[in-house]
Protein backbone atom coordinates (compact mmCIF):
# COMPACT_ATOMS: atom_id res chain seq x y z
CA UNK A 1 0.00 0.00 0.00
CA UNK A 2 1.56 3.26 -1.14
CA UNK A 3 0.47 6.69 0.18
CA UNK A 4 2.28 10.37 -1.11
CA UNK A 5 4.41 9.92 2.02
CA UNK A 6 5.23 6.65 2.03
CA UNK A 7 4.79 2.78 1.05
CA UNK A 8 4.27 -0.33 3.83
CA UNK A 9 6.73 -3.24 3.35
CA UNK A 10 5.48 -5.87 1.65
CA UNK A 11 6.52 -8.44 4.85
CA UNK A 12 4.69 -10.05 7.16
CA UNK A 13 6.94 -8.56 10.41
CA UNK A 14 8.31 -5.06 9.70
CA UNK A 15 8.96 -1.71 12.33
CA UNK A 16 7.05 1.57 11.20
CA UNK A 17 9.95 3.86 12.58
CA UNK A 18 10.23 7.96 13.37
CA UNK A 19 5.85 7.22 13.75
CA UNK A 20 4.23 10.14 15.91
CA UNK A 21 1.51 9.27 18.40
CA UNK A 22 -1.14 10.88 20.44
CA UNK A 23 0.18 9.31 23.89
CA UNK A 24 -3.40 9.66 25.41
CA UNK A 25 -3.94 6.50 22.92
CA UNK A 26 -1.07 4.30 23.56
CA UNK A 27 -1.18 2.23 26.33
CA UNK A 28 1.70 0.39 28.05
CA UNK A 29 4.36 3.07 26.89
CA UNK A 30 5.47 6.52 27.75
CA UNK A 31 7.87 8.80 25.93
CA UNK A 32 8.37 12.72 26.43
CA UNK A 33 5.14 14.62 24.70
CA UNK A 34 4.56 17.71 23.25
CA UNK A 35 1.58 18.88 22.84
CA UNK A 36 0.56 15.31 23.70
CA UNK A 37 2.65 13.38 20.92
CA UNK A 38 5.17 10.86 21.14
CA UNK A 39 7.63 9.67 18.94
CA UNK A 40 8.06 5.50 18.83
CA UNK A 41 8.78 2.40 16.53
CA UNK A 42 6.07 0.07 16.05
CA UNK A 43 7.27 -3.80 15.28
CA UNK A 44 4.28 -5.12 13.16
CA UNK A 45 4.05 -8.84 13.17
CA UNK A 46 1.74 -11.11 11.63
CA UNK A 47 -1.15 -8.88 11.91
CA UNK A 48 -0.70 -7.18 15.57
CA UNK A 49 1.48 -4.62 17.05
CA UNK A 50 4.37 -6.77 18.84
CA UNK A 51 6.49 -3.80 20.49
CA UNK A 52 6.16 -0.20 21.01
CA UNK A 53 9.65 0.98 21.43
CA UNK A 54 11.49 4.47 21.97
CA UNK A 55 12.06 5.86 18.47
CA UNK A 56 15.08 4.73 16.41
CA UNK A 57 15.65 1.59 18.70
CA UNK A 58 13.84 -1.05 16.07
CA UNK A 59 16.21 -3.79 15.54
CA UNK A 60 18.34 -3.62 12.66
CA UNK A 61 17.53 -6.28 10.40
CA UNK A 62 13.72 -5.88 10.18
CA UNK A 63 12.52 -4.76 7.18
CA UNK A 64 11.22 -0.49 8.05
CA UNK A 65 8.95 1.91 6.58
CA UNK A 66 10.23 5.11 7.62
CA UNK A 67 7.36 7.72 9.04
CA UNK A 68 9.49 10.58 8.67
CA UNK A 69 7.86 11.96 12.11
CA UNK A 70 3.74 11.21 10.74
CA UNK A 71 1.42 10.44 12.81
CA UNK A 72 0.01 7.31 13.75
CA UNK A 73 -3.67 6.22 15.33
CA UNK A 74 -5.48 3.67 15.69
CA UNK A 75 -9.12 3.54 14.48
CA UNK A 76 -11.87 5.22 14.70
CA UNK A 77 -14.94 4.84 16.70
CA UNK A 78 -18.00 6.58 15.06
CA UNK A 79 -20.72 6.37 18.23
CA UNK A 80 -23.93 8.42 17.12
CA UNK A 81 -24.69 7.74 13.72
CA UNK A 82 -28.32 6.70 11.71
CA UNK A 83 -27.50 4.71 9.05
CA UNK A 84 -31.00 4.23 8.49
CA UNK A 85 -31.30 7.67 7.19
CA UNK A 86 -28.48 7.96 5.09
CA UNK A 87 -27.66 9.35 1.85
CA UNK A 88 -31.60 10.33 0.45
CA UNK A 89 -31.10 13.89 0.46
CA UNK A 90 -31.35 14.48 -3.39
CA UNK A 91 -34.65 12.24 -3.22
CA UNK A 92 -36.62 14.24 -0.40
CA UNK A 93 -34.10 16.96 0.36
CA UNK A 94 -34.98 19.55 3.44
CA UNK A 95 -35.94 23.23 1.83
CA UNK A 96 -35.47 25.27 4.83
CA UNK A 97 -32.70 23.53 7.34
CA UNK A 98 -35.28 23.53 9.94
CA UNK A 99 -35.53 20.78 12.60
CA UNK A 100 -39.28 20.48 11.67
CA UNK A 101 -38.31 20.11 8.30
CA UNK A 102 -36.47 17.54 8.95
CA UNK A 103 -38.52 15.68 10.86
CA UNK A 104 -41.27 15.88 8.06
CA UNK A 105 -39.23 15.04 5.33
CA UNK A 106 -38.04 12.15 6.90
CA UNK A 107 -41.49 10.64 7.87
CA UNK A 108 -42.34 10.90 4.36
CA UNK A 109 -40.08 9.17 3.09
CA UNK A 110 -39.71 6.55 5.36
CA UNK A 111 -43.18 5.75 4.93
CA UNK A 112 -43.11 5.82 1.07
CA UNK A 113 -39.48 4.58 0.21
CA UNK A 114 -37.88 2.51 3.36
CA UNK A 115 -37.87 -1.18 2.10
CA UNK A 116 -35.30 -3.52 3.17
CA UNK A 117 -33.70 -3.06 -0.44
CA UNK A 118 -33.61 0.58 -0.42
CA UNK A 119 -32.56 0.49 3.55
CA UNK A 120 -29.26 -1.86 2.72
CA UNK A 121 -28.08 0.07 -0.05
CA UNK A 122 -27.75 3.04 1.57
CA UNK A 123 -26.44 1.77 4.86
CA UNK A 124 -23.64 0.13 3.05
CA UNK A 125 -22.62 2.79 1.11
CA UNK A 126 -22.46 4.60 4.93
CA UNK A 127 -20.38 1.50 6.04
CA UNK A 128 -18.24 0.98 2.49
CA UNK A 129 -17.17 5.42 3.22
CA UNK A 130 -16.35 4.42 6.70
CA UNK A 131 -14.66 1.79 6.45
CA UNK A 132 -12.38 3.48 3.32
CA UNK A 133 -11.65 6.29 6.33
CA UNK A 134 -10.43 4.10 9.47
CA UNK A 135 -13.48 3.39 11.57
CA UNK A 136 -13.76 0.42 13.26
CA UNK A 137 -16.67 0.74 15.40
CA UNK A 138 -20.17 1.93 14.75
CA UNK A 139 -23.18 2.27 16.90
CA UNK A 140 -26.49 3.67 14.50
CA UNK A 141 -29.63 5.12 15.95
CA UNK A 142 -33.24 2.72 14.03
CA UNK A 143 -36.28 4.63 13.26
CA UNK A 144 -38.52 2.50 15.08
CA UNK A 145 -41.73 3.58 14.36
CA UNK A 146 -43.63 0.61 13.70
CA UNK A 147 -43.91 -1.19 11.22
CA UNK A 148 -40.31 0.24 10.65
CA UNK A 149 -38.71 -2.32 13.27
CA UNK A 150 -39.36 -5.42 11.54
CA UNK A 151 -37.87 -4.08 8.35
CA UNK A 152 -34.74 -2.46 9.92
CA UNK A 153 -33.50 -4.59 12.67
CA UNK A 154 -33.73 -8.15 11.18
CA UNK A 155 -31.22 -5.73 7.95
CA UNK A 156 -29.36 -5.07 10.86
CA UNK A 157 -28.55 -8.73 12.27
CA UNK A 158 -27.73 -9.15 8.83
CA UNK A 159 -25.15 -6.59 8.01
CA UNK A 160 -23.52 -6.94 11.55
CA UNK A 161 -22.77 -10.51 10.36
CA UNK A 162 -21.57 -9.91 7.13
CA UNK A 163 -19.72 -6.81 8.07
CA UNK A 164 -18.50 -8.27 11.40
CA UNK A 165 -14.58 -8.43 9.92
CA UNK A 166 -14.41 -5.12 9.16
CA UNK A 167 -16.54 -2.79 11.14
CA UNK A 168 -18.47 -3.88 14.29
CA UNK A 169 -21.91 -2.89 14.71
CA UNK A 170 -24.29 -1.60 17.32
CA UNK A 171 -27.38 -0.25 17.47
CA UNK A 172 -30.59 1.66 18.98
CA UNK A 173 -34.24 1.45 19.18
CA UNK A 174 -35.04 5.32 18.31
CA UNK A 175 -38.79 5.19 19.09
CA UNK A 176 -41.22 7.91 19.67
CA UNK A 177 -41.49 7.92 23.33
CA UNK A 178 -45.37 8.84 23.22
CA UNK A 179 -45.87 5.24 22.66
CA UNK A 180 -44.09 3.67 25.67
CA UNK A 181 -47.10 3.98 27.66
CA UNK A 182 -49.08 1.40 24.83
CA UNK A 183 -47.84 -1.65 25.86
CA UNK A 184 -48.80 -3.33 23.31
CA UNK A 185 -46.59 -1.02 21.02
CA UNK A 186 -43.92 -0.64 23.11
CA UNK A 187 -43.40 -4.14 24.55
CA UNK A 188 -43.02 -5.53 20.70
CA UNK A 189 -40.34 -2.94 20.00
CA UNK A 190 -38.46 -4.21 23.20
CA UNK A 191 -39.27 -7.80 22.09
CA UNK A 192 -37.42 -6.72 18.43
CA UNK A 193 -34.73 -4.57 19.61
CA UNK A 194 -33.51 -7.44 22.35
CA UNK A 195 -33.91 -10.33 19.63
CA UNK A 196 -31.56 -8.32 17.48
CA UNK A 197 -29.10 -7.43 20.30
CA UNK A 198 -29.98 -3.82 20.40
CA UNK A 199 -30.18 -0.99 22.72
CA UNK A 200 -33.49 1.14 23.88
CA UNK A 201 -33.44 4.47 22.78
CA UNK A 202 -35.90 7.35 21.91
CA UNK A 203 -36.03 11.43 22.00
CA UNK A 204 -36.94 13.07 25.03
CA UNK A 205 -39.24 16.05 24.84
CA UNK A 206 -41.74 17.01 27.49
CA UNK A 207 -44.54 14.98 27.54
CA UNK A 208 -47.58 14.36 29.65
CA UNK A 209 -46.50 12.02 32.77
CA UNK A 210 -42.71 12.22 31.26
CA UNK A 211 -41.46 10.34 34.68
CA UNK A 212 -43.32 7.98 34.63
CA UNK A 213 -42.60 6.97 30.93
CA UNK A 214 -38.96 7.43 31.59
CA UNK A 215 -39.82 4.90 34.73
CA UNK A 216 -41.37 2.49 32.08
CA UNK A 217 -38.24 2.98 29.86
CA UNK A 218 -35.53 2.04 32.26
CA UNK A 219 -37.70 -0.89 34.31
CA UNK A 220 -38.09 -2.11 30.63
CA UNK A 221 -34.43 -2.02 29.79
CA UNK A 222 -33.19 -3.38 33.06
CA UNK A 223 -35.68 -6.27 33.18
CA UNK A 224 -34.50 -7.12 29.79
CA UNK A 225 -30.69 -6.86 30.54
CA UNK A 226 -30.71 -3.58 27.46
CA UNK A 227 -28.74 -0.71 27.66
CA UNK A 228 -29.70 3.33 27.00
CA UNK A 229 -28.57 5.71 24.99
CA UNK A 230 -31.48 8.76 24.15
CA UNK A 231 -31.45 11.75 21.85
CA UNK A 232 -32.13 14.55 24.57
CA UNK A 233 -33.05 18.15 24.63
CA UNK A 234 -32.04 18.78 20.89
CA UNK A 235 -33.55 22.77 21.06
CA UNK A 236 -32.34 26.15 21.84
CA UNK A 237 -35.45 26.36 24.17
CA UNK A 238 -34.02 26.74 28.09
CA UNK A 239 -37.53 25.38 29.22
CA UNK A 240 -36.57 21.74 28.06
CA UNK A 241 -34.62 20.15 29.95
CA UNK A 242 -34.91 16.74 29.86
CA UNK A 243 -31.16 15.56 30.97
CA UNK A 244 -31.78 16.00 34.29
CA UNK A 245 -34.91 14.08 34.81
CA UNK A 246 -33.09 11.27 32.94
CA UNK A 247 -30.17 11.64 35.55
CA UNK A 248 -32.65 11.40 38.49
CA UNK A 249 -34.81 8.60 36.76
CA UNK A 250 -31.46 6.52 36.44
CA UNK A 251 -30.81 7.05 39.98
CA UNK A 252 -34.49 6.36 40.89
CA UNK A 253 -35.19 3.13 39.23
CA UNK A 254 -31.21 2.19 40.34
CA UNK A 255 -30.53 1.36 36.72
CA UNK A 256 -27.61 -0.61 36.41
CA UNK A 257 -27.29 -0.78 32.68
CA UNK A 258 -25.40 1.75 30.57
CA UNK A 259 -27.19 5.01 29.44
CA UNK A 260 -25.76 7.83 26.79
CA UNK A 261 -26.95 11.08 25.96
CA UNK A 262 -26.63 12.79 22.96
CA UNK A 263 -26.98 16.37 21.56
CA UNK A 264 -27.77 18.09 24.93
CA UNK A 265 -28.18 21.33 23.76
CA UNK A 266 -30.21 23.21 25.80
CA UNK A 267 -27.91 22.87 28.38
CA UNK A 268 -25.98 25.78 26.91
CA UNK A 269 -28.61 28.21 26.96
CA UNK A 270 -29.07 27.80 31.07
CA UNK A 271 -27.56 29.83 33.64
CA UNK A 272 -24.64 28.85 35.58
CA UNK A 273 -26.38 27.48 38.44
CA UNK A 274 -29.15 25.14 36.71
CA UNK A 275 -25.96 24.24 34.53
CA UNK A 276 -23.73 23.24 37.24
CA UNK A 277 -26.56 21.12 39.12
CA UNK A 278 -27.45 19.45 36.09
CA UNK A 279 -24.06 18.68 35.14
CA UNK A 280 -23.43 17.35 38.43
CA UNK A 281 -26.52 15.17 38.81
CA UNK A 282 -25.27 13.69 35.20
CA UNK A 283 -21.85 13.07 36.23
CA UNK A 284 -23.47 11.45 39.72
CA UNK A 285 -25.47 8.94 37.50
CA UNK A 286 -22.65 8.14 35.21
CA UNK A 287 -24.42 8.73 32.32
CA UNK A 288 -22.33 9.56 29.01
CA UNK A 289 -22.24 12.34 26.53
CA UNK A 290 -22.16 12.09 23.22
CA UNK A 291 -21.94 15.71 21.26
CA UNK A 292 -22.59 15.88 17.30
CA UNK A 293 -20.87 19.52 16.52
CA UNK A 294 -21.69 19.19 12.46
CA UNK A 295 -25.07 19.01 12.89
CA UNK A 296 -26.34 20.76 15.81
CA UNK A 297 -24.62 23.37 14.21
CA UNK A 298 -26.73 22.78 10.82
CA UNK A 299 -29.88 22.81 12.71
CA UNK A 300 -29.83 25.04 15.82
CA UNK A 301 -30.70 28.47 15.58
CA UNK A 302 -31.98 28.43 11.89
CA UNK A 303 -34.37 31.23 11.03
CA UNK A 304 -34.69 32.48 7.51
CA UNK A 305 -32.74 35.53 6.88
CA UNK A 306 -30.94 35.61 10.21
CA UNK A 307 -27.19 34.99 10.92
CA UNK A 308 -27.15 32.20 13.56
CA UNK A 309 -26.03 33.42 17.14
CA UNK A 310 -25.22 30.12 19.09
CA UNK A 311 -23.19 27.22 17.69
CA UNK A 312 -25.62 24.73 18.92
CA UNK A 313 -23.68 22.60 20.67
CA UNK A 314 -23.07 21.47 24.78
CA UNK A 315 -21.41 22.48 27.55
CA UNK A 316 -18.75 20.17 26.43
CA UNK A 317 -15.60 21.23 28.80
CA UNK A 318 -18.15 21.42 32.17
CA UNK A 319 -19.25 18.00 31.29
CA UNK A 320 -15.58 17.18 30.72
CA UNK A 321 -14.03 18.99 33.91
CA UNK A 322 -17.20 17.13 35.93
CA UNK A 323 -15.88 13.38 34.90
CA UNK A 324 -18.47 12.45 32.88
CA UNK A 325 -17.35 10.82 29.71
CA UNK A 326 -17.58 12.83 26.64
CA UNK A 327 -17.09 12.22 22.80
CA UNK A 328 -18.14 13.76 19.84
CA UNK A 329 -19.51 11.47 16.22
CA UNK A 330 -20.63 11.88 12.63
CA UNK A 331 -24.50 11.97 13.29
CA UNK A 332 -26.62 12.62 10.16
CA UNK A 333 -25.37 12.17 6.94
CA UNK A 334 -26.47 13.64 3.87
CA UNK A 335 -30.37 13.23 4.99
CA UNK A 336 -32.62 16.20 5.94
CA UNK A 337 -31.22 16.77 9.36
CA UNK A 338 -27.95 17.17 7.67
CA UNK A 339 -27.24 18.10 4.22
CA UNK A 340 -23.06 16.91 4.08
CA UNK A 341 -21.23 14.57 5.58
CA UNK A 342 -18.78 11.12 4.68
CA UNK A 343 -18.86 9.18 7.73
CA UNK A 344 -14.73 10.79 8.14
CA UNK A 345 -13.94 11.06 11.73
CA UNK A 346 -10.89 13.02 10.89
CA UNK A 347 -14.07 15.52 9.41
CA UNK A 348 -15.48 14.70 12.86
CA UNK A 349 -12.63 15.56 14.95
CA UNK A 350 -11.55 18.32 12.63
CA UNK A 351 -14.84 20.44 12.70
CA UNK A 352 -15.29 19.50 16.77
CA UNK A 353 -11.86 20.88 17.54
CA UNK A 354 -12.94 24.22 16.02
CA UNK A 355 -17.02 24.13 17.13
CA UNK A 356 -16.11 23.41 20.93
CA UNK A 357 -12.49 24.95 21.27
CA UNK A 358 -11.06 20.91 22.02
CA UNK A 359 -7.91 22.97 21.26
CA UNK A 360 -4.86 24.69 23.10
CA UNK A 361 -4.01 22.68 24.60
CA UNK A 362 -4.68 19.45 22.34
CA UNK A 363 -2.81 17.27 24.30
CA UNK A 364 -5.79 14.68 24.63
CA UNK A 365 -8.49 15.33 22.41
CA UNK A 366 -7.82 12.54 20.43
CA UNK A 367 -10.19 10.25 22.58
CA UNK A 368 -13.09 11.89 21.57
CA UNK A 369 -13.23 10.12 18.41
CA UNK A 370 -11.11 7.12 19.31
CA UNK A 371 -10.59 5.29 22.95
CA UNK A 372 -13.40 7.40 25.20
CA UNK A 373 -16.31 6.21 22.30
CA UNK A 374 -15.07 2.87 22.78
CA UNK A 375 -14.87 2.85 26.14
CA UNK A 376 -18.50 4.27 26.02
CA UNK A 377 -19.53 1.25 24.14
CA UNK A 378 -18.18 -1.22 25.91
CA UNK A 379 -15.49 -2.26 23.61
CA UNK A 380 -12.52 -0.53 25.37
CA UNK A 381 -10.39 -2.80 23.18
CA UNK A 382 -10.75 -0.56 20.26
CA UNK A 383 -9.21 2.86 20.07
CA UNK A 384 -5.84 2.77 21.49
CA UNK A 385 -2.12 1.59 20.41
CA UNK A 386 -1.04 -1.19 22.51
CA UNK A 387 1.46 -4.32 22.00
CA UNK A 388 -0.91 -7.34 21.23
CA UNK A 389 -3.84 -5.29 19.79
CA UNK A 390 -4.24 -5.64 15.95
CA UNK A 391 -2.41 -3.30 13.89
CA UNK A 392 -5.70 -1.43 13.41
CA UNK A 393 -3.72 1.76 12.13
CA UNK A 394 -4.11 4.90 10.60
CA UNK A 395 -1.23 6.23 9.22
CA UNK A 396 -1.20 10.05 8.21
CA UNK A 397 1.29 12.42 6.15
CA UNK A 398 0.70 15.35 9.06
CA UNK A 399 3.45 15.39 11.61
CA UNK A 400 1.77 17.87 14.03
CA UNK A 401 -1.61 19.52 14.98
CA UNK A 402 -1.44 22.30 13.20
CA UNK A 403 -1.33 20.30 9.64
CA UNK A 404 -3.67 17.71 10.30
CA UNK A 405 -5.80 19.99 11.40
CA UNK A 406 -5.68 21.75 7.96
CA UNK A 407 -6.13 19.34 5.64
CA UNK A 408 -8.70 16.52 5.35
CA UNK A 409 -5.90 13.90 5.39
CA UNK A 410 -6.93 12.84 2.04
CA UNK A 411 -3.62 10.42 1.65
CA UNK A 412 -4.40 8.85 5.01
CA UNK A 413 -3.21 5.11 4.72
CA UNK A 414 -5.55 2.87 6.50
CA UNK A 415 -4.24 -0.70 7.84
CA UNK A 416 -6.26 -3.65 9.52
CA UNK A 417 -4.35 -6.81 10.49
CA UNK A 418 -0.92 -5.14 9.57
CA UNK A 419 -2.00 -4.72 5.79
CA UNK A 420 -3.30 -1.53 3.98
CA UNK A 421 -6.51 -1.56 2.79
CA UNK A 422 -8.44 -0.64 -0.45
CA UNK A 423 -9.15 3.17 0.34
CA UNK A 424 -11.17 3.83 -2.81
CA UNK A 425 -14.65 5.52 -1.94
CA UNK A 426 -18.09 4.05 -3.26
CA UNK A 427 -19.58 6.41 -6.10
CA UNK A 428 -22.24 8.35 -5.78
CA UNK A 429 -23.87 7.14 -8.91
CA UNK A 430 -24.31 3.76 -7.06
CA UNK A 431 -27.23 4.88 -5.19
CA UNK A 432 -28.81 6.34 -8.11
CA UNK A 433 -31.33 3.25 -8.41
CA UNK A 434 -32.38 3.42 -5.43
CA UNK A 435 -32.47 7.66 -4.88
CA UNK A 436 -34.01 7.69 -9.04
CA UNK A 437 -36.43 5.10 -7.95
CA UNK A 438 -37.38 6.64 -4.81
Amino acid sequence: MTAGFMQLPDARRFALVNAILPGVLVKGFAAPAREGLISADLIVSQGRIEKILPAGTAPADLVKADLRNSMVWPCFVDMHTHLDKGHFWDRRPNPDGTFMGALENVREDRIANWTADDIRARFEFSLKSAYAHGTKLIRTHLDSIPPQPDISFPLFAELREEWKDRIALQAVALLPLECVPDEAVFDGIVKTTKQHGGLLGGATRILPDFENILDKLFRAASDHGLDIDLHVDETEDRQVLTLEAIADAKKRNRFEGAVTVGHCCSLARQDDETAKRVIDKVAEAGISVVSLPMCNMYLQDRYDGRTPRWRGVTLFHELVAAGVKTAVSSDNTRDPFYAYGDMDPVEVFREAVRILHLDHPLDTSARVVTSTPAEILGRPDIGLIAEGAPADLILFSARRWSEFLSRPQADRIVMRNGMGIDRRLPDYRDLDPIIMKG
